[in-house]
């Protein structure tokens, strides 16, 4: 095993890594987006666009709110969301980015989420309700605080 200088104890790897702390500013308000020259949007981790293979890479803070541009409704999950169902993954418009997570909008566990492509919706992170993971969560931008235990 080679030492690159990571913590001996953290065996993550560096991808998992930056996915996690990408997810702390998001919890903590400061989501980003890395974007290139040209204004192509992306996560990290990156070391160039997707798009245009530019190496020059800046963080911009990602839009407050977002727009929903697809979702599917899922009634009968894998085995690492069986706990979540019925859930809603959407993909939500963010400025240069789009991001996909699950919709909850505070209604009852045992129906699925009220979304709608156009609705405006706010990120934030949550988790899965099988095994207690953090994932990508979006929410109602109307102002409604969230339901307890989300």
């Amino acid at each position: 095993m080679s030492d690159d200088g990571a913590d001996a104890a953290d065996a993550s790897s560096p991808t998992d890594r930056a996915y996690a702390e990408w997810l702390d500013a998001l919890a903590d308000g400061d989501g980003f987006a890395v974007v290139c020259p040209e204004g192509h949007g992306s996560l990290p981790p990156r070391r160039v666009c997707p798009e245009c293979g530019s190496p020059e890479l800046s963080r911009k803070p990602l839009d407050e709110t977002g727009t929903v541009e697809t979702y599917s409704v899922v009634h009968v999950p894998s085995p690492r969301f069986a706990a979540d169902a019925p859930y809603a993954t959407a993909v939500v418009d963010f400025g240069p980015t789009r991001l996909t997570g699950i919709v909850r909008d505070g209604g009852a566990d045992d129906e699925a989420p009220a979304v709608e492509i156009g609705d405006t919706v706010a990120v934030d992170v949550g988790e899965r309700a099988t095994d207690g993971e953090r994932l990508v969560v979006f929410r109602p931008a109307d102002g409604e605080p969230p339901a307890e235990g989300e």
